[in-house]
C-alpha cells in the first residue's frame, strides 16, 4: 500500500510518499481502507522532535506512520471483533486504552496511564490502510462525509471534552477561545454557541477573526495587536469571562488568567510556546478561581459528537482538502498558521 512516512525527525523532507506492507490484524482488530486523515499539530511534533518517536526510532522501529484522525471503510475483520461489519463506514476513537484499570472500566478511558494514540505511539493515518482496536471503530452515517468525520477525533472531542465534561459551559455565560481558527478553536467555538454562550475569540489575523465572526463570535481580538485581557475587562466592565479555553500556554497564561472573572474556569488541553506559566495565587483564592487540564475525551463523547454532525448541529470547519501525497504542503501549512479550521488529507 501506499503511505506517507519517516524513519528520522527533521523538517517536512523527511516525509516520504512510498510503498510500506498493508498491516496484519490481530483477532480483535478491524482494518479500515483510509477515505480521509486530517492533520494535527501533535503529527508536526512527532515529526519534528517528540522523544517518544525518537526513542521507536532508536529501538529500531521504523518508519513510522503518521495520523490520528481517521475515517473511512472496514476492509477486513477479526475473528472475535463484535459489533462491526465488513462495508461499514467509521471513523476511529484515537486512543487506544489499556482496557482493564479503573480509569477503563469507569468510562474515563482517557486517564488511562497505559493508553497510546494512534499514529503516535502506533502507526496511523496518512496511509491507504490502517489497522485498530475493533472497539474504536464507531460508525458514522451516509450523510456524514469521510472529511467532516476525520475532521472530529482530536479537535473536536478535545473541545467537547473541555467545554462540556471539564468547564460545564453553561448557556448564557461568556467564554474566550483562543487560536479560534485552529481545529480545536473553531471546534470550541461551534460548541459554545450551541450552548448558547457569549463567545470572545483570538486570531492572529484579522482573516481569520472574519471567519469567526461568521461563524457568530460576538467579539474578536487580534492577539498580535493587542493584550487580549484589556479587551475582555473593557468590553465585560471589568468582570471578566466565565470561561478561557486555553491551549496556547506560556505566552498566554497570564493574560488568559487575568481574563477570567470571580469564579471562572481555566481549562487548557496545550502547551504550543511552553509548559512553564505563573499564576498569582492570591488571585486564585480572592476571585475563587478553577484552573484545570483537560485531556482528548472518551469514546461515548465521540459518539455524542457524530450524532450532533449528523444533524447538522455541528460542522466541522475544513481548511481545504489535500491528496495523501501532498503531507508536506499540508504540515507547512500548519506550520505557519495560513490555515482556518482542518487541513485534511485524502485518498483517492
Amino acid at each position: 500500500m501506499k503511505a506517507i512516512v519517516f524513519s528520522e525527525q527533521g523538517s517536512t523532507e523527511v516525509l516520504r510518499y512510498t510503498d510500506v506492507p498493508k498491516p496484519t490484524i490481530d483477532a480483535d482488530e478491524v482494518l479500515v481502507k483510509v477515505a480521509a486523515c486530517a492533520v494535527n499539530y501533535l503529527d508536526l511534533h512527532a515529526r519534528r522532535n517528540r522523544p517518544e518517536i525518537a526513542e521507536k526510532f532508536q529501538r529500531g522501529e521504523t518508519p513510522h506512520i503518521l495520523g490520528s484522525d481517521i475515517a473511512g471503510t472496514i476492509a477486513e475483520i477479526g475473528n472475535t471483533a463484535r459489533g462491526v461489519a465488513v462495508g461499514d463506514r467509521v471513523v476511529l476513537a484515537p486512543c487506544i486504552p489499556c482496557g482493564v484499570c479503573s480509569d477503563c472500566r469507569t468510562g474515563t478511558e482517557n486517564l488511562c496511564d497505559t493508553q497510546e494514540l494512534i499514529g503516535f505511539q502506533t502507526n496511523g493515518g496518512y496511509a491507504e490502510y490502517v489497522k485498530a482496536p475493533a472497539r474504536n471503530a464507531i460508525q458514522i452515517p451516509d450523510a456524514l462525509s469521510f472529511v467532516n468525520a476525520a475532521a472530529m477525533p482530536i479537535a473536536y472531542l478535545t473541545a467537547w471534552h473541555m467545554l462540556m465534561t471539564r468547564a460545564v459551559l453553561r448557556p448564557g455565560e461568556d467564554i474566550l477561545i483562543l487560536g479560534v481558527g485552529g481545529g480545536v478553536g473553531s471546534a470550541g467555538l461551534q460548541i459554545a454557541k450551541l450552548t448558547g454562550a457569549k463567545v470572545f475569540a483570538t486570531a492572529s489575523s484579522d482573516e481569520k477573526l472574519a471567519r469567526a465572526r461568521e461563524m457568530g463570535a460576538d467579539i474578536t481580538i487580534n492577539y498580535k495587536d493587542m493584550d487580549f485581557s484589556e479587551v475582555v475587562l473593557e468590553a465585560t466592565d471589568g468582570r471578566g469571562v466565565d470561561v478561557v479555553l486555553e491551549h496556547v500556554g506560556a505566552a498566554t497564561w497570564e493574560q488568559s488568567i487575568a481574563s477570567l472573572a470571580k469564579n471562572g474556569r481555566l481549562v487548557s488541553c496545550g502547551v504550543t510556546t511552553g509548559n512553564i506559566g505563573t499564576i498569582n495565587i492570591r488571585k486564585l483564592y480572592q476571585k475563587q478561581l478553577t484552573v484545570m487540564g483537560s485531556a482528548l475525551g472518551t469514546v461515548t463523547e465521540l459518539r455524542t459528537l457524530v450524532h450532533l454532525a449528523a444533524q447538522e448541529k455541528l460542522e466541522p470547519i475544513i481548511d481545504r482538502t489535500l491528496p495523501l501525497q501532498r503531507a508536506s504542503e499540508a504540515h507547512l501549512l500548519l506550520e505557519n498558521r495560513r490555515n482556518f479550521g482542518k487541513v485534511v488529507l485524502r485518498n483517492a
